[in-house]
């Protein structure tokens, strides 16, 4: 059996499957694209729910795993070299994941490189612009009496959705027939955007055509619908 003793954060949240990829996370927009891509590749893995309004990413055990404090983390018992490996950053444990099962990220090395400039433009772009569009527009940013952060950022995230639907013209995935991790980057961030952060009529939602069937092919599809929940809140 393998030991992760050597990982705090085994000490906090102990495996009972220590053989199995240790997913650290919350069913957050970030966290969905690790818990989604699992469910895609059929890796066997076991969550662990980091509450991070208790501030579990604070704690010294997941400091250990990710200094920077984010969900989410993982732990591959069986990384490189069949050394236990530590991850953190979505879009690294993406790549990670599709390099270590060859799957959702093209081979040819054109179509990968430009597979992987789209999830950099999630990365850099889509989820912190409509994370803060979020913050401003449905959280403690709305009590703010200067609104020009809430236009800034709704005004990008309005924009940004027009990046993509330029993209999706004439394509059902962002790289075309193919559905690959720039898909399971994005979509967790647009559903978001549009349902728990309530701001669809914010950013013209309604007057898109490719990015909402887009939207709807992703999350019919099965793997999406059990990572959207995983791990399961209390």
């Amino acid at each position: 059996m393998t030991d992760l003793s050597a990982f705090p954060i085994a000490s906090r949240w102990p495996a009972a499957h220590p053989d199995r990829i240790q997913l650290y996370s919350l069913p957050t927009p970030n966290g969905v694209k690790v818990s989604i891509m699992l469910e895609e590749v059929g890796l066997p893995y076991e969550p662990h729910l980091i509450d991070i309004g208790k501030n579990e990413t604070w704690t010294p055990e997941f400091l250990s795993l990710n200094p920077n404090g984010k969900i989410p983390a993982i732990i591959d018992p069986d990384g490189p070299g069949g050394k236990p490996l530590a991850l953190f950053e979505s879009g690294a444990i993406l790549v990670y994941l599709a390099e270590k099962t060859g799957k959702l990220l093209p081979a040819d090395p054109a179509a990968r490189y430009e597979t992987l400039q789209w999830v950099f433009f999630q990365m850099a772009a889509v989820g912190p612009m409509f994370g803060q569009l979020g913050f401003f527009h449905k959280f403690a940013g709305r009590e703010y009496e200067d609104k020009r952060p809430l236009e800034r950022y709704r005004a990008e995230s309005q924009r940004l959705l027009g990046v993509l639907e330029t993209r999706l013209e004439g394509r059902d995935w962002i790289m075309g027939d193919d559905y690959t991790i720039a898909d399971v980057a994005t979509l967790g961030w647009v559903r978001n955007l549009v349902g728990f952060y309530e701001a669809a009529d914010l950013v013209d939602f309604k007057s898109l055509k490719n990015v909402p069937a887009w939207l709807e092919r992703g999350l019919a599809r099965p793997a999406v619908q059990r990572g959207l929940n995983i791990p399961a809140r209390g």
